[in-house]
């Protein structure tokens, strides 16, 4: 994928509200023509000034956002043609769905039929058709949510931007809603632009997910790639569970690395900012990646069983290390040999699956 492709484009785009703190820092950001991009971040990463921006309700004060390779930095809001979706559904109460729905239509003055058959296509695509005459009030919060997303996609935009969608709604309604949010992007094409702070709902949904912290983009990648690959040591942490090991670097070898715990174990793994020997370091894997032991030997850490957690659809064990590291890991629920709490346990975290950190 290249720039030319893009849809959107942000090019040194930077915002303060007060002259001195950046909220967003030298933006740079490509947005691919059909695809559905979370932008995840924890509060203040930037990530909502983005999309406010990209939408028009906020100015940046520096740089360039183009659209199709047409600067829109200046362009207002309702010019832009683009649909919006917010966390708290914005509806008119007292106007009917189906009128709810048209309210886009009738800003654009289109003529009655052509109102009422895009409408009724709009209803449908969000599963409602039986509903147009019922008022908001009337309706459940996932209810309410659907028209909010067919008054967004009702008059074709290219684009449509979400800020957290789904966050007033309960945990299965929450799910259920991705899925289908997910299966309505694929069947339309539109390009999806998403604002979460949730990261199972980012890696359910997304083509790509971009993770901010302190205004600045520290990855943007496929889901399974930012899952298995972070770049960096806020997104091992933010993304995703890990077992996290404070270490040092005792030897360095091409991309690999050695380390030393506080206990004087010694782990290998893969050296992600070239950290050099002596620098104190970060080590990250992921729970389901470590294995029981039969003992002690290469990549292995000692610890004993905390407590063992059941999760519906498979265990956790929770092992305080002889580092005083806390490390969960993953069993399924037909393990054959489960530990109890007390007992000595041997981990292997495998070196190809061991990210280390500077």
């Amino acid at each position: 994928m290249t720039a030319s492709d893009a849809l959107v484009t942000f090019r040194g785009v930077q915002k303060t509200y007060d002259g001195t703190s950046l909220v967003v820092r030298d933006l740079n950001l490509d947005i691919q023509r059909g695809e559905f991009l979370s932008l995840l971040g924890p509060s203040g990463s930037g990530k909502t000034t983005t999309l406010m921006m990209l939408a028009g309700f906020e100015s940046p004060t520096a740089g360039e956002i183009s659209l199709g390779g047409v600067p829109i930095t200046r362009t207002p809001p309702h010019k832009r043609n683009f649909g919006m979706v917010f966390q708290n559904y914005a509806l008119f109460p007292h106007m009917t769905v189906a009128e709810n729905i048209a309210y886009p239509l009738r800003v654009r003055k289109l003529p009655q039929a052509e109102r009422e058959a895009k409408v009724a296509r709009a209803l449908e695509m969000v599963q409602m058709d039986t509903m147009g005459m019922r008022y908001p009030a009337q309706m459940s919060g996932g209810q309410q949510q659907r028209v909010a997303l067919a008054r967004a996609l009702v008059f074709d935009p290219q684009l449509v931007l979400m800020d957290e969608p789904l966050g007033a709604l309960d945990k299965q309604l929450r799910e259920h809603m991705q899925i289908e949010l997910k299966a309505l992007h694929r069947r339309l094409g539109v390009t999806f632009v998403y604002v979460t702070h949730d990261q199972s709902e980012a890696l359910t949904m997304s083509d790509r997910v971009a993770v901010f912290n302190d205004g600045r983009i520290q990855q943007i990648d496929r889901v399974d790639r930012l899952y298995e690959t972070p770049s960096n040591r806020f997104v091992a942490n933010f993304v995703g569970d890990n077992a996290v090991l404070e270490a040092k670097v005792h030897a360095t070898e091409g991309e690999e690395c050695e380390v030393v715990l506080k206990d004087g174990t010694r782990l290998r793994g893969h050296n992600v900012n070239r950290a050099a020997v002596g620098d104190a370091v970060q080590c990250s894997v992921r729970p389901e990646r470590i294995q029981l032991a039969e003992g002690a030997s290469h990549n292995t850490l000692s610890g004993t069983v905390m407590d063992v957690i059941y999760f519906g659809d498979h265990l956790r064990l929770r092992c305080r290390m002889a580092s005083e590291a806390e490390v969960m890991v993953k069993l399924s629920l037909h393990h054959a040999a489960v530990p109890t709490p007390g007992h000595t346990v041997h981990l292997h975290a495998p070196a190809q699956h061991m990210r280390v950190y500077r």
